[in-house]
């Protein structure tokens, strides 16, 4: 397997986990010093305890289940990546409805030993 499909695998593998609410999945390939920018509060999150608190404000606000990878791109070379993809999932709204949510996504890896790992996500909305 080359290493854009070994990223697609673990990307893949990560939107499933969040779909299925797996936080164990969600947090594998992902480094102990991870920074993440994300749409709500917190807006920059260090390191994997905090990166891992930032699901449950994810999970309490959105629909089970939807969490899908609508075109994600993969560069890769030697040992560092990064990905972009547009996304969607299913947010509650201000009456308590869930709408769904296009959401744009930037993820930067590095090959450390025979594993890629997340060194870096960003999740962001056009402004309005």
């Amino acid at each position: 397997m080359d290493n854009k499909e070994q990223i697609r695998q673990i990307i893949d593998s990560w939107a499933e986990a969040v779909r299925s609410r797996d936080i164990e999945g969600i947090l594998a390939h992902h480094a102990d010093d991870i920074v993440m920018y994300d749409v709500p509060p917190p807006f920059k999150s260090v390191g994997i305890e905090a990166y891992k608190q930032t699901w449950e404000t994810f999970f309490n606000g959105t629909k089970p289940g939807v969490f899908d990878i609508k075109q994600l791109e993969i560069v890769a070379s030697g040992d560092v990546a990064f990905c972009y993809a547009e996304m969607k999932c299913s947010n509650k709204n201000d009456s308590g409805n869930f709408e769904d949510l296009d959401f744009r996504l930037t993820i930067g890896l590095r090959k450390i030993g025979p594993e890629w790992t997340v060194l870096h996500e960003h999740h962001s909305i056009p402004s309005e």
